[in-house]
């Protein structure tokens, strides 16, 4: 009897051993503590031992290196042997394969101690190799997880920039894979989604469970806030709202419904209604919804003029003047920087081509009446790919003649009109800022008061009007447009008014 008691008090004090270091163990496991670094730390802590973990090729993935036989290290990570217990030279020697998640090789847990390995002290080890196992392809499963979506991330930008310029045939061919029907379609609508560049990443899974991973989703690569959405899809529109709607913080921009190849403008659009979205209360615009001035002009006469602006463009190769147009787009719409972003291109690659876009339209991009011109050009052509029909014209319309209808007038008038209340002559500086190339210290010159005086009455002007100034774009070239067809500007130096200069720098 007495021997029963002390096996049963031997066996109760194993048990409890067990549970002591069983319960660390699976302490390890818990979502806070998922570290193999700290595991096998610990368990050269547990079982008084030096404690390696190294793949077949050697390389040493947690603890201290530990001398170990090569062609035993190999039989045990091609799986010939599971494990291996051997002394060498003083030392007590465990070896344990390690399984990883394919293609990765093998492991393998080796622990040396000075003393045998005892019934506890092994399985521990045993118990702990099956903890890394866990840890291991827990780590490599959530690797190959974040590597697959950032692939797919990556994949969806690279059918973007193919749609900025123009190259659809590319982009299906690119999307088919992976998302097959997504660009089976002749038209579709961009939207840009902003919040704060912390909130983005969640707010591109909202976006894609909003649309039903139906639309293309790309976190935008220039502004670290947009989300990008372009999708064929009316509904994509109402969901994209409601998402917004119950998101704090967060704006919707939309496009007008263009062909794929005109994404480009499709972007633009959507950006230029943003601007307008954070000044609403529901926080969501569409380009449509505003007036546009070339919707005001005589649209033979505005399809003559394009055609005759842009016309030394049509002699190049047609990927090559699809890729100076749709760089130019957004070249005078973003900054240089964003705009290589946009496109996957260098800064200097945007720069040389709007340089080249210059040199044959004979203009400069530095003067805002002279960007706003061609922006109206490039808009024009875009919304007018076919002939509008009409009454023929001897020759091509002049700028001044578009902006001289009553109906583009009235509108100019009611637009520059909303800043006259103000006593302090906003009208007056905007008017000076844009003649001054955008340039706050030289329109502050011409003006007689300080930089950041005519800075500030830009900014004012913005809510009034509705636009974003500041930022050139969209917005912006309305503006200007207005002036000019108010009279209060002089019309800008186009191909024909002036001659050929050398290259004049970008102004993004």
């Amino acid at each position: 009897m007495a021997g029963r008691e002390d096996g049963a008090r031997q066996w109760r004090a194993g048990a409890g051993e067990h549970a002591d270091w069983s319960a660390e163990l699976l302490d390890h496991l818990r979502p806070a503590g998922r570290d193999v670094r700290r595991v096998v730390t610990w368990l050269a802590r547990t079982a008084h031992a030096a404690v390696s973990l190294q793949d077949g090729a050697g390389h040493l993935l947690a603890g201290t290196r530990t001398p170990l036989d090569e062609d035993l290290v190999a039989d045990i990570t091609s799986g010939r042997i599971a494990s291996a217990a051997l002394e060498d030279r003083g030392r007590h020697l465990r070896l344990v394969r390690v399984a990883r998640v394919h293609p990765a090789p093998a492991a393998v847990l080796a622990v040396a101690r000075e003393a045998p390995f005892d019934r506890r002290v092994s399985d521990i080890v045993t118990h702990t190799a099956q903890v890394v196992e866990l840890l291991l392809a827990g780590h490599e499963s959530t690797a190959a997880g974040h590597r697959l979506r950032r692939a797919t991330s990556d994949l969806r930008l690279a059918i973007l920039q193919l749609l900025m310029v123009e190259d659809t045939v590319s982009a299906r061919r690119v999307a088919a894979g992976l998302w097959p029907g997504l660009l089976d379609t002749d038209e579709a609508c961009v939207y840009v989604v902003e919040s704060s560049p912390e909130e983005r990443d969640r707010l591109a899974e909202e976006c894609l469970s909003a649309t039903g991973e139906r639309a293309l989703v790309v976190r935008c690569p220039a502004m670290d806030g947009h989300v990008i959405v372009l999708t064929p899809r009316e509904a994509a529109g109402r969901q994209l709202r409601s998402l917004v709607g119950r998101l704090p913080g967060v704006f919707l921009g939309g496009s007008a419904r263009q062909s794929l190849a005109r994404t480009a403008t499709a972007y633009g659009q959507a950006v230029s209604a943003l601007a307008v979205a954070r000044f609403r209360p529901d926080k969501a615009a569409v380009y449509a919804e505003r007036t546009r001035p070339e919707r005001l002009m005589d649209p033979a006469a505005l399809h003559g003029w394009t055609l005759h602006l842009l016309r030394p463009l049509d002699v190049l190769p047609h990927h090559t003047r699809a890729e100076l147009l749709a760089t130019t787009r957004l070249g005078l719409e973003f900054t240089a920087v964003n705009t290589a972003k946009v496109l996957g291109v260098s800064r200097n690659t945007v720069r040389a081509r709007m340089d080249r876009v210059e040199r044959l339209l004979r203009t400069d991009f530095a003067d805002l009446t002279a960007r706003a011109a061609v922006h109206l050009a490039l808009n024009a052509q875009a919304g007018l790919a076919q002939h509008p029909g009409g009454t023929e014209r001897p020759g091509p319309a002049r700028l001044t003649d578009l902006l001289a209808g009553p109906a583009l007038r009235t509108w100019a008038g009611d637009l520059l009109g909303r800043l006259e209340p103000d006593p302090r002559d906003l009208r007056r500086t905007l008017r000076t800022w844009i003649a001054a190339g955008g340039n706050a210290e030289r329109a502050a010159r011409t003006l007689g008061v300080h930089a950041q005086t005519v800075r500030e009455h830009v900014r004012s002007a913005e809510p009034v009007l509705e636009r974003q100034l500041l930022a050139a774009g969209s917005d912006l070239y309305e503006v200007v447009l207005a002036h000019l067809a108010a009279g209060d500007l002089d019309q800008p130096p186009l191909r024909g008014t002036k001659p050929d200069q050398p290259d004049s720098p970008v102004h993004g």
